[in-house]
């Protein structure tokens, strides 16, 4: 989640996303659940901590091995942006279900399509940067959901950025190619004074 092309250069909170990843097949996701979720479930139950929420793993492959980097108790960003958008179960019911102790009772369901996300970020993050440009073209992205981070309604109703990740573009497809267009297309419709993003979402895939 480096802040220039080909992953150099400061890192940041992230600058893009896809899912699903193409080398998470059975075989490596079998091992994900044996050697990762399972011991940890395992591990909360041990230490009678009764968690209740979203477990957050960051992973990285080795070889053909997943390790563990980060744990965190809440979704990750922009990792959100590309995995809600594929549930297809209505996320209010999970939610509710997680709470209540009754989520085994629920089928989740996700959809096919892939999803990818594209960061549009403030020039100069992830260092100093400056806050308060207009955010033009919002209204033309017709192929990508938006979604604001960084961004805030002015004294006048214009909508400005306010953050260094400003805002998130997110799209859905056949496979994450067609996302990545999507995506790009919708950011290319959004403008707003020294806006940065990388053009090579999805290069090491």
């Amino acid at each position: 989640p480096r802040i220039g092309e080909g992953d150099t250069g400061l890192n940041t909170g992230g600058m893009g996303a896809i899912s699903p990843v193409g080398f998470a097949n059975a075989a490596f996701m079998e091992k994900v659940e044996t050697r990762i979720i399972k011991p940890t479930v395992e591990g909360l139950k041990k230490e009678n901590i009764p968690y209740t929420g979203f477990i957050f793993i960051g992973l990285i492959k080795v070889g053909d091995d997943p390790f563990v980097i980060e744990y965190n108790v809440r979704m990750g960003d922009p990792e959100t942006e590309v995995v809600i958008p594929r549930i297809k179960t209505d996320l209010a019911d999970l939610l509710k279900a997680t709470a209540d102790g009754t989520l085994k009772q629920i089928n989740l369901e996700t959809h096919k399509e892939a999803a990818a996300t594209v960061m549009m970020v403030s020039g100069g993050y992830p260092e100093a940067y400056q806050k308060g440009h207009a955010i033009h073209g919002l209204d033309a992205v017709e192929e990508a959901m938006v979604f604001h981070a960084g961004t805030q309604v002015d004294s006048k109703g214009a909508v400005v950025t306010s953050g260094g990740r400003v805002l998130a573009i997110t799209a859905l497809g056949s496979d994450f190619k067609e996302c990545l267009r999507k995506a790009y297309k919708g950011v290319s419709e959004i403008q707003f004074q020294d806006a940065y993003y990388r053009t090579d979402i999805g290069f090491d895939l």
